[in-house]
């Protein structure tokens, strides 16, 4: 395959303002591209011209693409992305990064923005305990708890 699979978020009207959100919180990020609506197509697209129309953006080398497609869309839980962290302060930074200004906190690791997009705050090291049999159950009474993820909690269980 000679290109990658891309992203693509669609926001109403704040994809830029979204895109720059996400580059400020992940190490390795940055905006490539910003293309803009003209006055062709206003009827179809109902975007001002000069708004931004795609955002192509990279976080930690994958590449996205943020799109101001207007309100017919909104994000769900069926779509979410997963940051795996391998300390507290990893998953403290995004958590209270992507929580902040209208964010929602939600259960297990989850949250949504304030764009409404959904996160998965993981710590890595959620795998192994769950792999463990002997330990397996604690932990999810445990993570079962928790909102954001608690690495000392999940090491006691």
């Amino acid at each position: 395959m000679s290109h990658q699979i891309t992203i693509c978020l669609w926001f109403d009207n704040q994809a830029e303002e979204a895109a720059s959100l996400y580059t400020s919180v992940f190490k390795n990020s940055r905006i490539e591209s910003i293309s803009r609506y003209g006055k062709e197509g206003f009827e179809h697209h109902g975007q001002a011209e000069g708004t931004a129309m795609t955002i192509a953006f990279i976080i930690n080398g994958q590449s996205f693409t943020a799109l101001n497609g207007g309100p017919i869309f909104k994000f769900n839980e069926a779509v979410s992305l997963q940051v795996f962290c391998d300390t507290q302060e990893e998953i403290d930074h995004y958590w209270n990064s992507l929580t902040a200004n209208g964010g929602q906190e939600g259960q297990c690791g989850w949250l949504k923005d304030k764009f409404g997009l959904s996160w998965q705050i993981i710590p890595t090291l959620l795998s192994e305990l769950m792999s463990d049999p002997s330990r397996a159950g604690r932990v999810t009474q445990a993570f079962l708890k928790m909102t954001k993820f608690d690495l000392e909690k999940l090491r006691e269980a």
